[in-house]
């Protein structure tokens, strides 16, 4: 991390501040005392302030109990920002945000020193501890933000002042905190709203940008995917050679290769991407069979790209998915699940194991919880089968990949 002093840390972030023996500065911000390192600053974060003497054991320069501990984090974030000549990538959008950083992380970090956030690391504490990562010869910092409801993005934003803005697409995602399709679209907006004059915005081709004041480049209309026969993905900004193969995918590797040519970069030949954990995950599965793992998230159109993946992927071989409830849908969660439902029905997929009490609406086999799916995927699965994992985060479905890929003792 770029180097804060601890007058910095007193003057940014009030609150209890445990010094470590001649420490003068910190370069580093934890909220894990786990993850602490020589001269890093922890964070006590909810009861984190448990864990002060474990952090400064591990070599904390010093140990902060914040009076606020979101506003602190955002102070410190914004002072390494306000140091940084870095360029700094916003990303957000209702579906495949991850993915598309994992993507341009991969594209970009070749060619210059580059921080990506980790995981899903894309809210109040998530932003911060990325910003602070950033050192003082990072070139390029690409930030995942989130959209819980109206003003959310602002608040990083403010603090992390993005110069590209990216929205990946609008979905039905959130619609309980933002009513409808348009609110998604107007909070997703506030991310284009915060980019300086001159910056630019990657947004699908029908988003709205009122602003005449950034440079703004529309998926599917400025850029488009020709042709995508994997591992040959074609684009109008030219042809790379991919290691995924999932359709879906396509659309977030443009959004990733606009955004790195808006940086001035280079387009690779070949391109691999190591996808963050429980997203995209094709492993296999005894007697040829596979599974794609895709437990993070869920909404209707991501169930339905992925169904259709795992159809494509089996190429008639048996397919089983396993698919529990989607969350914060609103009004439309009832109708939403039917619609999965009827993707499920329509594509033949000769198993559906449903867990959870929405999840009925898909058909199949229901159960209650993720034991009795893992029970029953016990019986169920056989040699060759290829199964598709996946639901809203609070289900914990990782727990059925898990299960399913584990070594017998």
């Amino acid at each position: 991390m770029i180097p804060l002093s601890l007058d910095d840390v007193r003057r940014l972030a009030p609150g209890r501040l445990e010094v470590a023996r001649d420490a003068a500065a910190v370069t580093g911000l934890e909220v894990d005392s786990r993850r602490v390192g020589p001269g890093a600053l922890f964070v006590a974060v909810a009861d984190g302030e448990a864990f002060v003497a474990d952090a400064l054991g591990r070599g904390a320069a010093a140990a902060l109990v914040p009076d606020d501990a979101f506003a602190a984090l955002a102070a410190l974030a914004g002072a390494v920002r306000d140091r940084s000549p870095a360029r700094f990538v916003g990303i957000t959008g209702s579906m495949g945000k991850t993915s598309t950083k994992d993507i341009l992380a991969a594209v970009c970090a070749p060619q210059c020193r580059t921080v990506a956030a980790e995981r899903s690391y894309n809210a109040e504490i998530g932003v911060p501890l990325t910003i602070g990562r950033v050192e003082p010869d990072t070139e390029l910092c690409i930030l995942e933000l989130a959209m819980r409801g109206f003003g959310q993005i602002a608040e990083l934003c403010a603090f992390a002042r993005p110069d590209v803005g990216v929205v990946t697409n609008v979905g039905p995602v959130h619609l309980e905190k933002v009513g409808d399709l348009e609110g998604v679209a107007r909070a997703k907006g506030e991310l284009v709203a915060a980019l300086p004059p001159g910056g630019t915005a990657i947004v699908p081709a029908d988003f709205p940008v009122e602003r005449g004041d950034v440079s703004v480049v529309r998926i599917g209309r400025d850029v488009a995917v020709e042709s995508f026969e994997p591992p040959l993905l074609r684009t109008s900004l030219g042809t790379v050679e991919v290691d995924f193969t999932a359709r879906h995918l396509a659309a977030n590797a443009l959004t990733a290769l606009a955004t790195a040519h808006a940086l001035g970069l280079d387009l690779p030949d070949r391109l691999s991407v190591p996808f963050t954990e429980w997203r995209n995950q094709e492993i296999p599965l005894p007697g040829g069979g596979v599974l794609l793992n895709d437990a993070w998230n869920a909404n209707p159109v991501s169930m339905r790209a992925a169904l259709e993946h795992l159809v494509r992927l089996a190429a008639g071989r048996r397919t089983i998915a396993v698919l529990g409830d989607m969350a914060e849908l609103g009004a439309y969660s009832e109708e939403g699940h039917r619609e999965v439902g009827r993707a499920a029905a329509e594509l033949a997929i000769d198993e559906v194991v449903a867990i959870g009490p929405q999840a009925a609406a898909y058909g199949g086999r229901h159960v209650d919880t993720v034991e009795e799916a893992v029970a029953l995927l016990a019986e169920l699965v056989r040699p060759g089968d290829c199964v598709l994992v996946k639901a809203a985060r609070a289900m914990g479905l990782e727990r059925v990949a898990e299960a399913l890929t584990a070594v017998p003792a």
